[in-house]
């Protein structure tokens, strides 16, 4: 089967790669993320990607283009639901793209995440799946997490501190006095 990952990162990459290719999936890569704030960080992970595809020798699709406008808008005012609202503009964007592309799949490295919303995910996956006519795959990868961490640090991978949104970094980094809640 062709199978179209949705890729975040290259390490989140690992896992979910090396598992659809031991169940027999031909794997192709897509780095759609126009949530990842600021560009230089949107580069550094499509990088880290581009690396691990070389390495494992992954195909990629042509990248999104770094377009955060469309992810600030659908959030703007929605700053509690930004999580499913970013699952749902990538997994979208995704099943097109599958859909297009004849491919009999898609899924998306999210699911390696032990920080990402897994519920959430499958719920979008499936309702996108359902809209566009293209199965998603749904794989709780997180089991791997310590084999993707030390793989992607053998591989010198670029690993981040973030989700990647405006949003999250407010989170990670600034001082807890200077966070606005959403």
């Amino acid at each position: 089967m062709k199978l179209l990952l949705h890729t975040c990162c290259g390490p989140c990459a690992i896992v979910p790669l090396r598992g659809f290719r031991a169940e027999g999936a031909e794997v192709f890569g897509f780095f759609g993320n126009p949530n990842i704030h600021p560009f230089t960080e949107w580069e550094r992970r499509r990088d880290a990607l581009g690396a691990l595809a070389e390495a494992e020798g992954l195909r990629l699709l042509p990248d999104a283009a770094y377009d955060p406008l469309e992810w600030l808008r659908a959030v703007a005012f929605r700053e509690g639901e930004r999580c499913r609202i970013c699952y749902h503009v990538r997994l979208r964007h995704t099943a097109h793209l599958a859909r297009r592309g004849r491919f009999g799949a898609f899924s998306t490295t999210l699911l390696y995440s032990k920080f990402q919303r897994h519920e959430l995910i499958r719920e979008i996956g499936e309702a996108v799946a359902s809209e566009i006519g293209v199965r998603f795959l749904y794989r709780d990868w997180r089991v791997g997490w310590d084999e993707g961490v030390q793989a992607s640090r053998a591989l010198g991978l670029y690993r981040q501190q973030y989700c990647g949104c405006l949003l999250s970094e407010q989170e990670r980094f600034a001082p807890p006095a200077k966070r606005r809640s959403p």
